[in-house]
């Protein structure tokens, strides 16, 4: 009895250190997984993305450099899906996967749709790990700043008007990617 009892005890005490070593990482990511999606008529578009959250810190020339690659969140690359050929900012992208990633700068961002699919963001050196061999296309963007203060970063589509964007916001700075169908493509 008391042999069994050392065993379940020992296999508790293993159990406790094993979450406190990795239990945040596995249950409390600092920067949770999220989807962005829109569904209009026949098309479907989807971004997989990671939320750092700003905690206080100087985000834009400081924790995300200006004028260097980001990867767009944080954790694994970002990827967004499309199901149809789409102009963006029009610039064709054909259907299919693509890695996001961009860089920041101060008055506007390059924001770049990338063919290769990365398991992670950032090599061991936390240098992205993006290639630009792969990139479908790029494009630059104003940078808007806002009023409000974004604690989290996010990755969403607005159609309010009816003119499509890909929007990224975080801290006092948005960016809005204009989306739309490609009027060539084939039913």
């Amino acid at each position: 009895m008391l042999k069994r009892l050392l065993i379940v005890l020992s296999i508790i005490a293993v159990g406790l250190l094993l979450y406190s070593v990795f239990g945040e990482n596995l249950f409390f990511r600092k920067s949770p997984k999220d989807t962005a999606e829109i569904t209009l008529n026949d098309l479907k578009l989807e971004v997989e993305y990671n939320r750092p959250s700003k905690r206080n810190r100087t985000i834009f020339g400081a924790l995300v450099p200006y004028n260097k690659v980001w990867r767009t969140g944080a954790n694994e690359a970002t990827t967004f899906k499309t199901n149809k050929n789409l102009l963006i900012d029009g610039i064709l992208l054909k259907k299919g996967k693509y890695t996001l990633w961009t860089v920041p700068k101060q008055k506007s961002w390059k924001v770049m749709f990338n063919t290769k699919q990365y398991e992670w963001g950032v090599n061991e050196k936390m240098e992205p790990m993006w290639d630009p061999n792969y990139d479908a296309i790029e494009l630059e963007v104003d940078k808007q700043n806002i009023d409000e203060t974004v604690e989290r970063f996010t990755i969403a589509f607005d159609n309010k008007t009816g003119n499509l964007k890909l929007t990224m916001a975080w801290d006092q700075t948005l960016i809005e990617i204009p989306v739309q169908i490609d009027p060539s493509s084939k039913p």
